[in-house]
């Protein structure tokens, strides 16, 4: 198991209680929260200095934890997530209303992305829900891409850090529409 027993439990103890934490993704590390907890959610933007109107990720561990929160799609998208999940492809995809605003941003659509990292993996599969996924950094700044640059840089303002690798530095998700097919950011 690459986080120890009671590393995991002690991370999902942070998440439930409304913490952020950093960790390892595809390409660069992630600020994570729970998705439903609005005051957990706050302090990622505040930390990033982003817009809530921008919206956020949410980043899970298989597909079958994901799809409560989407409308109908047809099998021929059905089909395309799972030709690219799991992976480092984020899709945005028409939600069913259950997702907050905080994480939306208000629209009708939420971006989505089925990891391959066995970090990411393991946290979501034992928190047995979606994280909100974010780069850490402040917004317009490079992500950082290793534990110490986020500790230097965001140490104080998070609740812990997950030592670990990212898989291909410095490359963020692919993100496509599902419903268009067009790539709004090429990694």
């Amino acid at each position: 198991m690459l986080i120890p027993h009671h590393t995991l439990r002690k991370l999902t103890d942070i998440v439930h209680a409304g913490g952020v934490i950093a960790y390892p993704t595809e390409g660069v590390f992630g600020l994570g929260c729970d998705y439903r907890n609005q005051q957990a959610v706050q302090r990622i933007l505040d930390i990033k200095k982003r817009d809530v109107a921008k919206g956020l990720i949410l980043v899970a561990h298989s597909m079958d934890s994901v799809l409560p929160f989407l409308a109908p799609i047809t099998v021929a998208q059905c089909d395309l997530l799972q030709q690219s999940w799991p992976g480092p492809n984020t899709w945005v995809i028409e939600h069913n209303g259950t997702l907050p605003d905080w994480v939306t941003g208000g629209r009708p659509s939420v971006a989505i992305r089925v990891s391959d990292h066995p970090i990411v993996k393991t946290l979501c599969a034992a928190l047995k829900q979606p994280l909100v996924s974010t780069s850490a950094n402040r917004s317009g700044k490079p992500a950082f891409t290793n534990r110490t640059q986020v500790a230097t840089c965001l140490g104080q303002e998070v609740d812990a850090i997950v030592t670990g690798q990212v898989q291909s530095a410095g490359k963020a998700s692919t993100i496509r529409d599902l419903s268009t097919g067009l790539v709004l950011r090429a990694n």
